[in-house]
């Protein structure tokens, strides 16, 4: 997609214009097509006398340059058993010289194909076309643009092809300039064309954009400002009583997507502390619903999976010779599908030393290289690890601890700290971009959390025509129930169900409770009591 076929064009309209040195004027540059040559060859022979024909004529000529777009499809094309392929009837004649041959394919087909032919491949000279700065891509799209116009029957604004380039080079990574900014403005164009519009303008680009990475449209455009200032209050409606956390993580998403981050590295890089059912996996899906528009914007992988060395192969693939070889790698295929998603790395300590070897690579460039040799971007993804290292220290710290504050908060935040350092390698830890330890949850942060379960429980209820009203002191009680130091905020869901919907559901079910009616939750003797009013 980078415009190889098009240099190839560009030098046949030279030579027709005259605008070539002497040694090329006059020459003819024709393209061969091997699908046609190998077309109707039914019997062991005709391909090779089509081909050797068409070398005869070309020789005979004298003033014949042959094109040969995907050149790689002459290496066994019309082989069979006793004959030659294309490749090896061409050979004789490049070594002497007879003809001249300009062929197109991409690095990856080259070395899977050329490469290994040593004699093929030291015929040839390789001329690497890369890909377009922006500025060239405008020139390229300006020069197209009364084609698309005209083809598709509308105006295109100059603002929309600028966002084409901009947008296809920031949010799509596996395409390259000009061809994705190309089939951008075409689908945004046929778009606004069956909606009977007659202008594309920035907006439908970044829908377009939007249906292809699954991006919120606000996101690839300039609304997402509003959404990053308000980050905290997005998170902090899904995550309770970790505001330090909370804050250190919009910071970073803010100063990353500002522009003022390593545009070479990860939009973020997290390792998350803290004792379990304290809110660090709801961080995750709030982060990946707040800046990707979507919870399942979470790709999750359980590090106690990849104990073993060998199990470093599930993630990038398995290496030549192996079962499972091309397949790809459980992490590089999820995320070269979906690049703009949060990666969470659970229990991290767990893994086997080669996994954090690999995130190395991914913290520092921005890039991971599966075992097919693909290059897959993870500069568009968030990376988050969590490790319950220290989490004992948390746990056993007076109740309530936070780490802003307190003599006692931050001897314990150092000895968090110095655990860690014990645990994983300093190269490690100094590509993080934050380390946010999580504090223990006290008695006011679970009844928030149980005000916000309850309401889940409520609306469900409502669907059904009932109305739940809580007291206070149910909330409270509902709050204690639910509150286990070693388990969080875990067990909270477990009595909210216990105390409110399994008797909702059987008075549901009995007719006891009925659409109209009022279920109303108080607490009695150390107990929820529930009344229902007709």
């Amino acid at each position: 997609g980078v415009g190889k076929t098009a240099v190839a064009e560009a030098l046949a309209q030279r030579v027709a214009r005259g605008e070539v040195p002497d040694n090329l004027a006059g020459r003819r540059i024709v393209s061969l097509d091997i699908a046609s040559l190998l077309a109707g060859t039914k019997y062991r022979g005709d391909f090779e006398e089509r081909l050797k024909n068409v070398l005869r004529e070309a020789e005979r000529a004298g003033d014949v340059i042959i094109f040969i777009d995907e050149l790689h499809t002459i290496v066994g094309a019309g082989s069979a058993e006793g004959a030659l392929d294309a490749a090896n009837i061409l050979k004789p004649a490049l070594g002497r010289g007879e003809i001249q041959v300009i062929g197109a394919t991409t690095p990856e087909e080259y070395r899977r194909h050329i490469e290994k032919d040593a004699a093929l491949e030291r015929r040839f000279q390789p001329v690497t076309v890369p890909e377009p700065d922006e500025s060239a891509c405008a020139a390229m799209l300006e020069a197209l643009l009364p084609r698309l116009e005209s083809h598709h029957g509308l105006t295109i604004a100059e603002g929309a092809v600028r966002a084409a380039i901009r947008l296809s080079a920031r949010y799509i990574g596996e395409r390259y300039l000009p061809d994705k900014a190309v089939d951008l403005l075409d689908e945004a164009a046929a778009a606004v064309r069956i909606a009977g519009g007659g202008q594309v303008t920035e907006r439908d680009v970044a829908a377009v954009v939007s249906e292809w990475t699954g991006v919120p449209a606000e996101s690839v455009t300039a609304g997402e400002a509003g959404r990053l200032l308000s980050l905290e209050e997005a998170l902090r409606r899904r995550v309770t009583g970790q505001d330090e956390a909370v804050s250190a993580v919009a910071s970073a998403i803010r100063r990353s997507r500002a522009g003022l981050g390593d545009g070479a590295r990860p939009v973020g890089s997290f390792l998350y502390l803290g004792p379990t059912g304290v809110g660090k996996t709801e961080l995750c899906r709030a982060l990946a619903e707040a800046v990707f528009g979507d919870e399942r914007a979470l790709i999750r992988f359980d590090m106690s999976e990849y104990m073993e060395k060998h199990a470093v192969s599930k993630l990038i693939g398995s290496p030549p010779g192996y079962v499972g070889y091309g397949e790809g790698g459980q992490l590089t295929e999820r995320v070269r599908r979906s690049p703009w998603s949060v990666v969470l790395f659970d229990e991290l300590e767990k893994a086997h030393p080669e996994v954090c070897n690999l995130l190395l690579q991914i913290m520092e460039d921005g890039r991971l290289t599966d075992s097919a040799g693909r290059t897959v971007d993870f500069r568009s993804a968030i990376i988050v690890m969590t490790s319950n290292v220290g989490a004992r220290l948390i746990t056993e710290a007076r109740p309530r601890l936070g780490f802003s504050g307190g003599e006692g908060g931050e001897e314990t935040r150092e000895a968090v700290l110095r655990e860690l350092r014990e645990t994983f390698r300093p190269e490690f830890l100094n590509r993080v971009d934050a380390t946010v330890i999580f504090r223990r949850l006290g008695l006011k942060e679970l009844r928030q959390i149980a005000a916000g379960l309850a309401g889940a429980v409520a609306e469900r209820l409502s669907a059904q025509g009932v109305r739940l009203e809580l007291t206070d002191e149910a909330l409270t009680l509902l709050a204690r129930h639910g509150f286990d130091p070693a388990s969080g905020a875990r067990p909270l869901r477990r009595a909210i169900a216990r105390e409110l919907s399994d008797p909702a559901a059987d008075a549901l079910l009995t007719r006891s409770l009925r659409p109209g009616d009022t279920l109303t939750a108080d607490a009695g003797n150390g107990r929820i009591t529930l009344r229902i009013s007709h």
